[in-house]
């Protein structure tokens, strides 16, 4: 990459991003990171070497990439702070705010702009993000690849092309990593009752999670087959899903990712209401 990269906003995705787009070869004299706090620039200074200020326009100058990866109530006044560079310099804009549809967005930003909306999730902390992106017709080809790289950095990147499913994301994968630590909340709590210890409990949960996901990722077959393929007729593993099945897991499944979809369209339009 010889392009330069600036991210205002230092918290932890920042950060993660940062951490994942040096680790990948980029030069840290190419980033900078803008950000209100002094003590969030220092560490990210002490730790990659990366440019800072606390002036998010001196940043934008510097911009041949901008990610905004600030809290999505704070977006609209970062992005008017910024809009006139935005308009001179003329960078791709990538935003990691959640839930702030690219129209507001580009409006705040006067409009025109080469904007990727893009909806990482928190394993972006561990480099396992599963990242979506969306991009508006003015971002060209090139610039959808330096989205999908830097992207990258932290984890798998998918696209969609219509910014609707955006909403849809946000509830199974934005979302999606509190339903699993639900589930192994519930794991452990159900195997400390049984009589195992705590700590063995939660290591037996965590790698029970890891081993399942590496299966389903390594494998042709969906996760109807898979779990076909271990539930032996008339075993315990059959009994405990068929107390799952018939307490209506999926249908409840469907019922909260309905409602967290339902939230995001809601937020939006809080969001970019003026």
């Amino acid at each position: 990459m010889t392009y330069k990269i600036v991210v205002i906003g230092g918290g932890n995705m920042a950060r993660s991003l940062i951490g994942g787009l040096i680790a990948d070869g980029m030069d840290s004299e190419r980033l900078w990171v803008a950000d209100p706090s002094t003590e969030q620039l220092r560490l990210l200074q002490e730790l990659f070497g990366v440019r800072t200020t606390a002036s998010n326009t001196d940043a934008a100058r510097q911009a041949d990439v901008l990610v905004l990866a600030v809290k999505p109530q704070v977006l609209r006044g970062v992005a008017r702070e910024v809009a006139q560079v935005i308009q001179e310099r003329r960078p791709l804009v990538i935003s990691i705010a959640a839930g702030v549809r690219s129209a507001d967005l580009n409006r705040w930003l006067g409009g025109g702009v080469s904007l990727v909306r893009t909806m990482p999730n928190t394993p972006a902390l561990v480099k396992s993000s599963a990242t979506v992106l969306y991009a508006l017709p003015e971002v060209n080809s090139d610039q959808r690849s330096q989205a999908e790289s830097i992207m990258r950095a932290v984890g798998l990147t998918l696209w969609v092309e219509e910014e609707v499913l955006m909403d849809s994301v946000t509830a199974l994968s934005g979302s999606g990593p509190a339903y699993f630590f639900l589930v192994m909340e519930a794991l452990e709590r159900a195997a400390v009752a049984q009589g195992l210890p705590e700590g063995m409990s939660r290591l037996l949960t965590l790698q029970t999670a890891l081993g399942a996901a590496r299966m389903a990722l390594e494998s042709d077959e969906n996760p109807s087959s898979l779990r076909a393929r271990v539930t032996s007729r008339g075993g315990t593993t059959e009994r405990a899903v068929d107390i799952l099945e018939n307490g209506r897991l999926i249908e409840l499944f469907a019922s909260a990712v309905n409602a967290a979809r339902a939230r995001s369209e809601e937020l939006a339009i809080l969001l970019g209401e003026e």
